[in-house]
């Protein structure tokens, strides 16, 4: 049990400094999801200040799909619904790399 406990642990991690990089928010020791999302939001809220096209730019290099993002735009708390897919999808990547990282050809000439 110990081992899943660690695993979500280091998965906040690498998500947290997923979003740091590639947002530039500074979140120091702040690993929980519901904190993550937080600053995230305000984030996002300051960039979609800058304007719609600076905003979506994000959106599309985040990888967030279009037609979600709009039913999103129309919610009461679009801006924290927004900042929850992108931590989702931020997770998604994370496990995605994980998962590869696990499963990578034990014959080298298969590789990338």
């Amino acid at each position: 049990m110990q081992d899943v406990f660690s695993y979500m642990a280091n998965e906040e991690k690498e998500i947290a400094a997923a979003i740091s990089s590639e947002l530039g928010i500074q979140l120091g020791d702040v690993f929980s999801k519901e904190e993550i999302i937080d600053r995230l939001a305000l984030k996002l809220a300051g960039v979609a200040e800058k304007g719609a096209e600076t905003f979506f730019q994000l959106m599309y290099r985040l990888d967030i799909p279009e037609k979600r993002l709009n039913r999103a735009m129309y919610d009461e708390d679009a801006i924290h619904e927004i900042a929850e897919m992108v931590y989702n999808r931020q997770l998604q990547k994370a496990r995605s790399r994980e998962f590869y990282k696990k499963n990578k050809p034990k014959d080298e000439e298969l590789g990338w």
